[in-house]
Formats: C-alpha cells, sequence, structure tokens
C-alpha cells in the first residue's frame, strides 16, 4: 500500500473529499482495497456473532476460516479478502507511522486455553503468570470499582479492531494505525491488559481515564508500567488505560 495522491483517492467516493484534503500527507486503502476491508469487517464480525464474545478473543486463524466455510451464516473468505488479511498482518506499518516492536510472527497463532484465566463477569481472558499476577494485584491495591476492559487478543481479535478502525476511518491508515496497534504488534496477543472505571463505558478508552482515582492509584504502583505514554516513540496515542506486562 503506497502512498496515494489526492486525486487518485477521490476517486474512491466524494464523501473521502474533505478527509484527503484535512490529511493530504495519510496514506489511504485504494478502492480495490476499500471494497475488500468492507466486506471482511462485515465477514469477521458475523463470525464474532456466531462464536461469541469471549470466545472470539482467542480464535485463531486457522478457525476462523473453517467457521467461514462450513457456516452460510457467515460464507467463506474469498482468496482475495484471505490474502488481504495476510498483508495486513505482515506489512511493516512505519510506512503508517507505527514503530513499535512486531510481538507475533505467525497468522495462524494459537493461544491455548490452558495457558490463559478467565475473568469472571467481563468476558475477558488475562495470560496465566505474571499478567494475571498482575491483575489480582491491582484488584486488591486499586480496589473493585477497578475493571477489566479488554485482556488477551489472538490475531484475529486484533485483526478485527484494526479493520474495523479503517473502516472508521474511511481508509486512513495512517490515522487507524495511531489509534490502534496492528494485528501483529499488539502486546494484547503476548501479555497486556487494558482496565477501566466501573460505571464509565468508552470513556475508559479515552484520555479522560487519566483524571480517575483509578489511574492515580495505579501510579503509584512499581509492578506494572504504562505501555503508550504520550508522545511515545511507538506513535501510538496516549492509552492511560492500557496496562504493561513488565
Amino acid at each position: 500500500m503506497n502512498r496515494r495522491n489526492f486525486l487518485a483517492c477521490t476517486a474512491l467516493t466524494p464523501l473521502f473529499a474533505n478527509d484527503l484534503m484535512a490529511n493530504a500527507n495519510d496514506i489511504y486503502l485504494d478502492r480495490d482495497e476499500w471494497a475488500l476491508l468492507t466486506s471482511v469487517n462485515a465477514r469477521i464480525k458475523r463470525v464474532k456473532k456466531h462464536v461469541g464474545f469471549a470466545n472470539f478473543n482467542l480464535i485463531s486463524f486457522k478457525d476462523t476460516l473453517f467457521y467461514a466455510r462450513n457456516y452460510s451464516s457467515i460464507g467463506a473468505f474469498t482468496k482475495k479478502e484471505i490474502a488481504f488479511l495476510d498483508k495486513l498482518f505482515y506489512e511493516d506499518p512505519k510506512q503508517y507511522g507505527f514503530y513499535g516492536e512486531k510481538t507475533c510472527f505467525d497468522i495462524k497463532n494459537i493461544v491455548k486455553i490452558k495457558e490463559v484465566q478467565k475473568i469472571p463477569y467481563t468476558g475477558h481472558y488475562v495470560f496465566k503468570g505474571k499478567a494475571l499476577e498482575d491483575y489480582t494485584k491491582l484488584k486488591q491495591d486499586v480496589g473493585d470499582t477497578l475493571i477489566l476492559t479488554s485482556g488477551v487478543r489472538n490475531v484475529v481479535k486484533q485483526l478485527s479492531l484494526y479493520v474495523n478502525k479503517i473502516y472508521n476511518t474511511r481508509g486512513n491508515m495512517t490515522k487507524a494505525s495511531e489509534s490502534i496497534a496492528p494485528p501483529a504488534h499488539s502486546y494484547h496477543t503476548i501479555s497486556d491488559f487494558d482496565v477501566g472505571r466501573k460505571g464509565w463505558g468508552y470513556k475508559n478508552f479515552t484520555a479522560d481515564f487519566a483524571s480517575t482515582q483509578e489511574f492515580n492509584e495505579m501510579m503509584k504502583l512499581d509492578y506494572i508500567g504504562m505501555r503508550y505514554n504520550k508522545n511515545n516513540s511507538d506513535g501510538v496515542r496516549f492509552e492511560p488505560w492500557h496496562v504493561e506486562v513488565i
């Protein structure tokens, strides 16, 4: 996906014209890629609906293709859709301004159920070992108003978030990569987790979380870190909710 000029991109749809003028240096999907993204986004959502919220956090790429192939309510991924997902996973996101380390090297990565612990009433999992120890301590030190908002994300879950973010930014790869780690670069696939304040909903995934008492209490603790501080070198937005397992 090379840099597209304004005239080429505005041919995609008039809806994008204002965005493109405002972000002339950003990289956008072309017309064919946008069509693939749209179909892939809808199909992945059907997989999620079929397997359920919690299972979707762990599902492998191989199993995703299996369910899509064998259930007409989902519909099999086409060769072009699979190639597109493969490209999103393996391409170098530095071209979009994301400089974080690669954490997963195989799109077919498997998360074994024996390696994770499901956290009651959340629909999420945390890796056993240091991550689970940290989460348990956090609950004790910060209190019951602290909740787990996202834990283990295997490749397909991260792909789904990335694809949906690209869709919501109207094909702007640069903007999407500022908001969420590309699928091969998420620490949720190997260690980290997100927390929030009970009852805050989507605000837990905004900078407003840094104004909460829960965040202030977390900053006093020396056994965790913050993965994405302000103006971090990875090129990711400030994420005060993202707990770095250290």
